[in-house]
């Protein structure tokens, strides 16, 4: 690879600091794996389908939100209404109708600031539900692109009640020709793009619950 096209990699991936990980075990006491935990092991599977074995960019981690499980699902599957929870979220378009189940396509945009390479330009990605099973996992897959980007993505959730709430895992790789540049880099901000996800989820679904009166 010429020095020109690593640097332009680079680039791309310095400029999407949260958007990578937007592309979406035994049980554990609550509270005792946070969202910075990254987990080795066994990848993680929905109806027995799990992520890319052979990407060499992945990151699964977990947390715990103290929240009914109805709540977690709902805010995690009613995609259109992600904007109001996940900031670096500017729009979603259902591409079906009816209820999330398999075969549910969504699109939806992030913004990518400007940085000294490259101008300020927008991420477009497109994920396909190919397994669901209500309240306990969903798998999508699909492109993300962006102007001189294109990462192709696996994205695999799990949720579990646990004592206090649900425990929710997550994992996913990425391929593609910048992420593969410079791996570290791109699994680093895989990482920072699940766990923000997670604190996203867990802040929204934690409000709601303590907001309801009791």
């Amino acid at each position: 690879m010429s020095g020109t096209r690593s640097t332009g990699s680079r680039a791309a991936l310095f400029a999407v600091p949260l958007v990578l990980g937007l592309l979406g075990a035994a049980a554990a006491p609550a509270g005792a794996v946070g969202p910075h935990a990254s987990l080795p092991g066994t990848s993680l599977t929905c109806r027995g389908k799990g992520v890319d074995p052979d990407a060499p960019v992945r990151h699964r981690t977990e947390t715990v939100i103290n929240a009914p499980l109805r709540t977690v699902w709902r805010l995690q599957t009613d995609v259109e209404r992600w904007p109001s929870w996940q900031p670096p979220v500017e729009t979603v378009e259902r591409l079906d109708h009816g209820p999330f189940r398999t075969g549910s396509a969504f699109r939806w945009t992030t913004p990518i600031p400007p940085n000294p390479s490259t101008p300020a330009t927008g991420l477009e990605i497109t994920s396909t539900v190919r397994q669901v099973e209500r309240n306990a996992c969903i798998r999508w897959t699909g492109p993300a692109i962006g102007e001189g980007l294109r990462i192709d993505g696996i994205h695999v959730w799990n949720f579990v009640k646990v004592r206090g709430g649900v425990r929710v895992s997550t994992e996913e790789t990425h391929t593609g020709a910048q992420v593969e540049a410079d791996v570290p880099t791109a699994t680093e901000i895989l990482r920072e793009g699940l766990e923000a996800w997670l604190r996203n989820l867990k802040s929204a679904a934690e409000a709601r619950t303590h907001s309801r009166p009791h």
